[in-house]
């Protein structure tokens, strides 16, 4: 048993984690610092750009570290200095070293974006639309060396809904994991410690998205063009060429799951209720957004006005 707030380190770069964060201070837990990620270039310009959890910690008056490297002795005395109890990661975006998981006192918990020990690694968001997933979840995990191995303390099954992309998604398991994250620290303060080995069985991966899997193969039955193209929604977003040009796809949804209508990749019409009907090696996907490189992303019909897509076959 625990009487106040956690003395923790929180860990984490991308918007994903803000929830967490702002979770934990609204629920009072004494935030010591938070490490993320150096500033990167970032967005068309490529100006050089703070994370999102360095933003929001900045703008709350929390002490931030961003280093180079993680095995750097002086960043190791400086953590080791804050004396904390916990320290909590949320896509952090590297592999945490064995000094730093010593640290804490008490325990280093993460939250993670899929049901582990299903979609182990650094995209399970994307994977889990990419494969057709009907269901995901949050998993605190207590972290180990191994990535995404740790005991489970706490989850949370989430339904994925027909018109969900990676960025619907995202927010929505954010959401659910920071809640989950604080009713793990409350069961922690009354000594209701959960740790729940992964099993063995059911084991997959969600490896890192790269540019060559952003290219749709037309070949592929509809469910499957429509679950790449929500999964790599908004970002990398997917991709198919036309006219030597590459043309991003948003807004997938199945519209024909089997039979043929047409070559693979042929843009067949502008659909009554919006988008472009586009032909897959079984059956037809819509698709309500578009955008040419360099240029604005745009709905179907508008796209259509400037470019001549019906009746083409994209590759």
């Amino acid at each position: 048993m625990k009487s106040g707030p956690w003395r923790l380190i929180f860990l984490g770069t991308p918007a994903f984690a803000l929830p967490s964060l702002e979770a934990l201070l609204d629920a009072g837990e004494e935030v010591a610092a938070v490490v993320t990620q150096p500033d990167r270039p970032r967005g068309r310009g490529q100006l050089v750009t703070p994370s999102p959890v360095k933003e929001l910690a900045s703008a709350r008056g929390l002490p931030v570290l961003q280093p180079q490297r993680l095995k750097d002795p002086a960043l190791i005395r400086t953590l080791a200095d804050l004396r904390p109890e916990l320290m909590i990661v949320v896509a952090y975006g590297r592999i945490l070293t064995h000094e730093i998981l010593a640290l804490p006192s008490v325990g280093f918990l993460n939250v993670h974006a899929s049901l582990l020990p299903r979609y182990r690694g650094a995209a399970p968001i994307n994977w889990a639309l990419i494969n057709g997933e009907k269901e995901t979840g949050v998993t605190v995990q207590w972290v180990k060396y191994e990535v995404d191995t740790g005991d489970i303390f706490l989850q949370e099954r989430v339904p994925i809904l027909e018109g969900d992309n990676a960025g619907a998604l995202s927010a929505r398991l954010a959401q659910r994991g920071a809640a989950l994250l604080v009713r793990a620290l409350e069961m922690l303060r009354q000594g209701q410690a959960i740790r729940k080995p992964q099993s063995e069985e059911g084991v997959s991966y969600a490896p890192p998205l790269t540019k060559e899997m952003s290219r749709i193969n037309w070949q592929l039955s509809a469910p499957e063009v429509a679950g790449w193209i929500r999964g790599l929604d908004p970002r990398p977003g997917a991709r198919t060429l036309w006219q030597g040009q590459f043309l991003k796809l948003f807004g997938a949804k199945v519209l024909k799951a089997a039979g043929r209508s047409g070559p693979p990749g042929a843009v067949l019409r502008l659909h009554p209720h919006g988008g472009l009907e586009i032909a897959c090696g079984q059956g037809s996907v819509l698709i309500k957004e578009l955008q040419l490189s360099g240029h604005k992303r745009l709905p179907a019909a508008e796209f259509i006005r400037g470019n001549p897509l019906l009746k083409q076959v994209l590759e």
